[in-house]
C-alpha cells in the first residue's frame, strides 16, 4: 500500500510539474476554475501546529482539514517529517493543492545570528542579506516555506521590547536593511529560498507608551515621513507577502483597514503579494469595538486581508456572508487567488516536496560555515560605549573574574524569538573565555546575584528561558572573593533573553535592582570593571556610564555569541558596531530620537543648564547618553575637509590611532527650510571602511534628489529648491557641516 501510495504522490507531483509550466496568470485562473466554495475559502485559512507529534501528524485535525482541502497554510510546524506528512495530506484532496509553511524565522533558524537590532548595529547590509540567506537556507532544509519577517517597524520608543526584531529608529537605514533580508530570504525562489512576510503593516512601532497591542495615532504627514518607508521599500524589493498589525490606523484595525491595505499597499504602491493577519486578528477587532467576529471578517476581507491567521473567522463566516449578499464571489476569488500565486511562485505546484528532502537535514544546518557567520556578524554588531585608560582589548594574562548571571548560562545567549536554537550545542561566556586564555590567564567565575532580587519578578522577566536562581548573599560574598583575587572584573549582566521581544514591554530600562546593586560593589574594589550589556533594547546607563571603566553593548549575539563577545574583548576584533538606536540619559527622556523635528524654542547646542522658556527639562538634560550612530574602536578616527562640489560631498577619514579598524562614516542631510517643518537632520548614506593606522581615505557621496524629499500628506514624494545643510561625522552628535543648494 505504501509503494502504491508512493507512485500515486509520484504522478500527482508530475501533474502539478506539466502544469505549473503554464504562465501563473493562466494556471491559477484555470485551477480555481475547477475550486469549490468550500476550497477556495480553505486556502484562506492558517492554523497552528505546534502541538502536532511525528506520530500523529497524519491523523490530526490539520491533516483532515487538508485532505478535505479546507486548509491553506499552517504555523510553527516543526520537523520535515511532520511537513511531509501534512504536504501528503494536502496531495490526497480534490484538488491536491500544496500548503504554506510558515515560521518566525527572526534571526537564523539552528544557527541564531544576532537579534536585528543587533544586526542593524552592524551597517553591513552584505552580512544581513548573507544572515538571511543562511536562515532560509536552514528553514527550508526543515519544510518551512514562509518566513514571518523582516519586523520593519520603527522604533522610537525602548521601552516597547519589540524593538529587538527591527533595524531602529531610522527610516532610511531601516529600509536599506528591510531590501537585504527579502533579497535574502527570497533570492529567485529557488529550493533554498523561502517567501519573506513583513510585517507588521502598519506602525506597530509607534505603540502609545511602549506597551505592546497599544493604540497608535499620528498624522499622515509623520506618518509616511518617520515610519513608512521601510514597509515600502521591502515590497519594492519584491516581498512576496505581508502581515498587518495589531493596532489601529486612523482608527480602525489594520487587519480592516482599507485604506492601508487596498487603497496604500495595493493601488499606490502596487504590492501583488497576498496579506496575512497577524494572530487572531480578526478576532481581536471585535475587541476594538468593530462588531462581532462576522462583521469583522467581512470587513477584513473587502480591505484587503487575504489570508486569516488562527481566529477562524474566514473559514467559519465566509460562506455565511456570501448567501447573505455582505461580500461578493469576486472578494473571495481575489483573496484565493493571491494566496495560490504564492505557492505558484514558490514551485510548490511544481513539487509539493521540494522543501522535504532528507538529505538537507545533514548538509544544509548549523553547518561550519554558517556558524561562522553567525559569528562574524555577532562580533560586528557589538558596540564599545566606554573605554576609560585603554582598558580594552584584554591581555590574556593574570587573573580575569568573571562575574555575573549571564556569565555562565547558554540558553540565554541567543535572545528572544530562537524557536529552533539547540542550547546544549552552544558556549557559555565562562566556557568560551576559558578557551580563549587557556594557558595563559585564569578565569575566576561567580554568578554573583539573581536577575531580581524578587523571585516572582525573575520568573515572569526569564519566562521561557530561566537562570538558576541563588542566595544572593551568598553569590555577592563569592563574586567580591573572586574580585579581590582579580587583575580586572569583567560582568555579565542585563537583561535574559525573554526580558525583550513580544509582550516584553519595560516600563524601567536601567540594569535591574540586584545587578545594579553588586556592580556598585564591584566598581568599590577600584579594579578596572568592563560591563558587557546585554540588551534587547536601548537601556539607560547614566551611573555605569559616568563610574565604569568600560562597556560592551553586546545585545543578544546568537548561537555564537560567546566565542564572538571572546573575538572583541580580548582584541582579535576590533570593534565597529554603531547604535542604530538612540540611548536615553533616563527614562523620562524617551522617546528621544536623533531625526527629531526642531521646537519654537529648542535647546542651543552646547547648553547644559537650564534656559527658561526652552523646550528642555528642569531636572535633566536633553541630549542623549549615547547619540544615535555612536560606537567607539580600539583605534581612533579624524574627520576633515568635508567639501560639497556640485552634487558631491567628499570628506577625509584618516586613522590616527595605532592599529587597524573599521569606520562607519556617516551623511546626514537638513533641509534648511520647507513648506512644512523638517528633521533637525537625517541619515542619507553611509559607507564602511577599513583602513590601517596611519591611513587616510577620501570618502564621496553623490548628493541626489530624492535624498532630499520628503513625503506630502498623500505619500507623494517632494522635492523642494533651497539650501540643505549637509553633515558627514562617525555619529548624529560629532559631525562636520556644510551648505549644498539645489536650485
Amino acid at each position: 500500500m505504501k509503494r502504491l501510495a508512493n507512485i500515486a504522490l509520484g504522478l500527482l507531483a508530475s501533474a502539478w510539474a506539466a502544469g505549473q509550466q503554464k504562465p501563473m496568470d493562466q494556471f491559477v485562473t484555470e485551477l480555481m476554475g475547477r475550486m469549490t466554495l468550500e476550497e477556495k475559502i480553505g486556502q484562506l485559512n492558517l492554523l497552528p501546529g505546534g502541538d502536532i507529534t511525528t506520530g500523529n501528524a497524519v491523523s490530526s485535525p490539520l491533516a483532515r482539514l487538508a485532505a478535505e482541502g479546507r486548509l491553506g497554510a499552517v504555523l510553527n510546524v516543526r520537523g520535515q517529517d511532520k511537513v511531509r506528512a501534512l504536504q501528503q495530506a494536502a496531495a490526497g484532496s480534490r484538488l491536491g493543492i500544496p500548503l504554506l509553511v510558515g515560521q518566525d524565522v527572526i534571526h537564523g533558524n539552528r544557527t541564531v545570528f544576532p537579534i536585528p537590532l543587533a544586526q542593524s548595529c552592524t551597517w553591513d547590509l552584505e552580512a544581513i542579506e548573507q544572515a538571511a540567506r543562511i536562515a532560509a537556507k536552514e528553514a527550508t532544509a526543515q519544510g518551512i516555506n514562509w518566513i514571518y519577517s523582516p519586523m520593519v517597524d520603527i522604533g522610537i520608543d525602548p521601552r516597547w521590547g519589540r524593538v529587538a526584531e527591527g533595524a531602529g529608529e531610522d527610516p532610511w537605514l531601516g529600509s536599506r536593511i528591510a531590501q537585504a533580508v527579502v533579497r535574502g530570504y527570497q533570492g529567485s525562489y529557488g529550493p533554498h529560498n523561502a517567501m519573506a512576510c513583513v510585517k507588521h503593516f502598519a506602525l506597530y512601532g509607534a505603540a502609545e507608551a511602549g506597551r505592546d497591542y497599544n493604540t497608535v495615532d499620528m498624522s499622515r504627514t509623520r506618518m509616511f515621513n518617520q515610519y513608512m518607508q521601510p514597509y515600502k521599500a521591502a515590497v519594492d524589493a519584491g516581498a512576496g507577502s505581508v502581515m498587518s498589525s495589531f493596532n489601529v490606523v486612523d482608527g480602525v484595525p489594520a487587519t480592516c483597514n482599507k485604506w492601508l491595505l487596498d487603497d496604500l499597499l495595493r493601488h499606490k504602491w502596487r504590492f501583488g503579494g497576498f496579506v496575512v493577519t497577524d494572530y487572531e486578528s480578526i478576532n481581536e477587532a471585535t475587541v476594538h469595538g468593530l462588531g462581532d467576529q462576522a462583521v469583522c471578517a467581512e470587513r477584513a476581507l473587502k480591505a484587503g486581508t487575504d489570508m486569516d491567521m488562527c481566529s477562524k473567522a474566514f473559514a467559519d463566516r465566509l460562506a455565511a456572508l456570501l448567501e447573505a449578499g455582505r461580500i461578493s464571489m469576486a472578494d473571495i476569488d481575489r483573496a484565493c487567488r493571491r494566496v495560490l500565486e504564492a505557492k505558484y511562485k514558490l514551485g510548490l505546484f511544481d513539487d509539493p516536496y521540494r522543501f522535504c528532502r532528507p538529505e538537507r537535514l545533514d548538509t544544509d544546518i548549523y553547518t561550519p560555515e554558517h556558524r561562522q557567520a553567525a559569528r562574524r556578524m555577532a562580533a560586528e554588531s557589538m558596540v564599545l560605549l566606554k573605554n576609560d585608560a585603554h582598558t580594552l582589548p584584554l591581555a590574556p594574562q593574570g587573573r580575569i573574574a568573571l562575574i555575573g548571571p549571564l556569565a555562565d548560562n547558554r540558553s540565554n545567549m541567543v535572545g528572544c524569538w530562537s524557536t529552533d536554537d539547540r542550547p546544549e550545542q552552544h558556549s557559555t561566556l565562562r566556557e568560551a573565555m576559558e578557551r580563549a586564555v587557556a594557558g595563559k590567564a585564569e578565569v575566576l567565575y561567580a554568578q554573583g546575584c539573581n536577575i531580581y532580587a524578587d523571585e516572582a519578578t525573575q520568573q515572569a522577566a526569564t519566562f521561557g528561558r530561566p537562570i538558576d536562581r541563588v542566595d544572593d548573599r551568598q553569590a555577592r560574598a563569592q563574586a567580591l572573593s573572586a574580585a579581590a583575587k582579580a587583575d580586572v572584573i569583567v560582568c555579565a549582566m542585563g537583561e535574559m533573553a525573554e526580558m525583550s521581544g513580544e509582550s516584553s514591554s519595560r516600563a524601567d530600562l536601567d540594569l535591574p535592582d540586584v545587578q545594579m546593586a553588586l556592580l556598585r560593589e564591584l566598581v568599590a574594589t577600584g579594579k578596572p570593571v568592563v560591563l558587557l550589556n546585554f540588551s534587547g533594547r536601548s537601556t539607560t546607563m547614566q551611573w555605569e556610564a559616568e563610574h565604569v571603566t568600560a562597556i560592551v553593548n553586546v545585545w543578544f549575539g546568537g548561537s555564537e555569541a560567546a566565542d564572538a563577545i571572546c573575538d572583541v574583548i580580548f582584541g582579535k576584533v576590533n570593534p565597529s558596531g554603531r547604535l542604530t538606536m538612540t540611548m536615553p540619559r533616563t527614562l523620562g527622556q524617551i522617546p528621544v530620537y536623533y531625526n527629531h523635528l526642531s521646537t519654537g524654542r529648542p535647546v542651543p547646542h552646547g547648553a547644559s543648564g537650564f534656559l527658561k522658556y526652552r523646550s528642555n527639562y528642569i531636572d535633566h538634560r536633553n541630549d542623549p547618553l549615547f547619540p544615535f550612530g555612536f560606537g567607539l574602536s580600539y583605534t581612533t578616527f579624524e574627520y576633515s575637509d568635508l567639501t560639497v562640489c556640485g552634487s558631491r560631498a567628499q570628506v577625509t577619514v584618516t586613522n590616527t590611532g595605532s592599529r587597524s579598524g573599521v569606520e562607519v562614516v556617516q551623511l546626514y542631510i537638513r533641509d534648511v527650510a520647507a513648506s512644512i517643518a523638517r528633521p533637525v537632520m537625517e541619515l542619507k548614506g553611509f559607507e564602511r571602511i577599513r583602513l590601517s593606522a596611519g591611513q587616510s581615505r577620501t570618502v564621496s557621496f553623490d548628493i541626489s534628489p530624492d535624498m532630499l524629499a520628503f513625503f506630502d500628506t498623500q505619500g507623494n514624494a517632494v522635492v523642494e529648491p533651497g539650501v540643505f545643510e549637509i553633515m558627514v561625522g562617525p555619529n548624529s552628535r560629532d559631525v562636520l557641516r556644510a551648505t549644498y543648494e539645489l536650485k
